[in-house]
C-alpha cells in the first residue's frame, strides 16, 4: 500500500510540473508575439527621421533660392533708367525745374528771353548762371557728345540762337527740349538735330 501511494504522489507532481511548464511557455510565446506585432506596426525610426530631415532640407533649400530670386528681382527693379533714353523723361534737376514753368513766362521779358530763362533755371538749381545770350552757352560748363537728358542744347537760328534743356529724344534722334520764348512762352518741342550747335552741362 505504501509503494502505491508513493507512485501516485510522484505522478501528481509530474502532471503539475508539466502544466506549469506549458503555461510558462505559452506566456512567453504570447509576449514574444505581442512584441513582434508592436514592432511591425511602428515605423522604423531611423528611416522616418532620415525622410523628415531630407524633406526639411529640400524645403529650406527652396526657401533660400526663392528669397534670392525675389531679392534679385527687387534689385533689378531698383536700377535707375539711363539718362538718355528715347521717348522717356529723367528726374534730372534741370528738367524738373524747367518743366515747372511750362505755359508761362517767369522772366518778365517781352523778347529774346530764352537765355534769361536758362540762366534763371541754372541759378535756381544751385548752378552758376550762363547769362542772357543764347549762343553764349556754347562756352558754358563742359561739352557732352550727345543729347543727354538734362544737358543744355544750344541751337542756331536766323538772326541769333536759342537755348533750352534736353528732356528726351524722339524715335528719329531729334532732341525734345524745354525752352523759354518758344511762341512767347516756356514750351516743350522737338527740334531738328541739325540745328544743334553744342550740348553742354554745368561744371558743378
Amino acid at each position: 500500500m505504501r509503494p502505491a501511494k508513493t507512485r501516485a504522489a510522484i505522478l501528481l507532481c509530474s502532471v503539475a510540473l508539466i502544466g506549469l511548464t506549458g503555461s510558462a511557455a505559452a506566456g512567453t510565446a504570447r509576449h514574444h508575439h505581442h512584441r513582434h506585432a508592436v514592432a511591425s506596426a511602428a515605423p522604423a525610426p531611423s528611416s522616418a527621421g532620415y525622410a523628415d530631415h531630407r524633406y526639411a532640407f529640400m524645403r529650406n533649400d527652396w526657401a533660400r533660392r526663392h528669397a534670392h530670386a525675389v531679392s534679385g528681382r527687387r534689385h533689378r527693379t531698383a536700377t535707375p533708367a539711363p539718362r538718355s533714353a528715347v521717348g522717356r523723361y529723367s528726374s534730372n534737376e534741370l528738367v524738373a525745374e524747367a518743366r515747372k514753368y511750362l505755359g508761362t513766362n517767369p522772366t518778365g521779358r517781352r523778347s529774346l528771353w530764352c537765355g534769361a530763362f536758362m540762366d534763371m533755371i541754372l541759378r535756381e538749381t544751385g548752378h552758376k548762371g550762363g547769362g542772357n545770350l543764347a549762343l553764349g552757352y556754347v562756352h558754358y560748363g563742359h561739352r557732352v557728345s550727345g543729347p543727354e537728358v538734362g544737358a543744355i542744347a544750344v541751337m542756331k537760328r536766323r538772326g541769333g540762337g536759342h537755348v533750352g534743356v534736353v528732356v528726351g529724344v524722339d524715335a528719329n534722334g531729334n532732341p525734345i527740349i524745354v525752352s523759354g520764348n518758344h511762341n512767347h512762352t516756356v514750351a516743350q518741342s522737338v527740334y531738328p538735330r541739325r540745328r544743334i550747335v553744342a550740348y553742354v552741362e554745368p561744371n558743378n
